[in-house]
Parts: structure tokens; C-alpha cells; sequence
């Protein structure tokens, strides 16, 4: 399996964009969460619907000793069982690929 080029976390806490905050854990990124005024809030704050929020999702599965036929049909399986492929299913871009090594 490659090796990831690139990880980084992030924590929310509190109420979300109700009163939350989000950081990362290099400190690089520190905001205080909450919902705009025009939806009813106290507004200044970040919040999710301010334009740059993006979510995507790219899940590679690598397979050794089986045809590439067999690969494809085991990861269109499992992505249809997935909890996280079926919460995300629809709701934000994503790709699923597998290769034979």
C-alpha cells in the first residue's frame, strides 16, 4: 500500500457552528464556530456556510493474488456496505478505485 503524502487532524468541539470552536493540531488553524446572523445567530464567526468549505473523500484499496476483475467487484461491495460510504453517499464528491499489485 503507498504511503500517505499528507495527513493532517483537526478538532471540533462544543456545539459546532452553534457556539464551537476548530483547530488543528499544529495550531495552524484556530476559529471559533458559529451560526450567521442572517440564519438567525450571533454571527461573527466562521461557519460552515461561508464559501472554501469542502469535504471529499478518495478510499484506494490495493489487492495481491487476484485479477483485477475480482479487485473491482470487491471494492464495489464493500463501498456498498460501508457506514461511511453510506452516510456520505450523495452528499459530498468521492471516488473508489482498487489496483493489483
Amino acid at each position: 500500500m503507498s504511503q500517505p503524502l499528507y495527513t493532517a487532524m483537526a478538532t471540533s468541539t462544543g456545539d459546532g457552528r452553534a457556539g464551537g470552536r476548530a483547530a488543528s493540531n499544529d495550531g495552524l488553524l484556530d476559529v471559533t464556530l458559529a451560526v450567521p446572523h442572517e440564519m438567525g445567530g450571533p454571527g461573527g464567526a466562521t461557519n460552515p456556510e461561508q464559501g472554501g468549505f469542502s469535504l471529499s473523500a478518495a478510499l484506494h484499496a490495493e489487492f495481491g493474488g487476484i485479477d483485477e476483475a475480482t479487485a473491482d467487484a470487491l471494492v464495489a461491495a464493500a463501498h456498498t456496505i460501508c457506514p461511511y460510504s453510506n452516510a456520505t453517499r450523495g452528499n459530498i464528491p468521492g471516488t473508489v478505485d482498487a489496483t493489483v499489485a
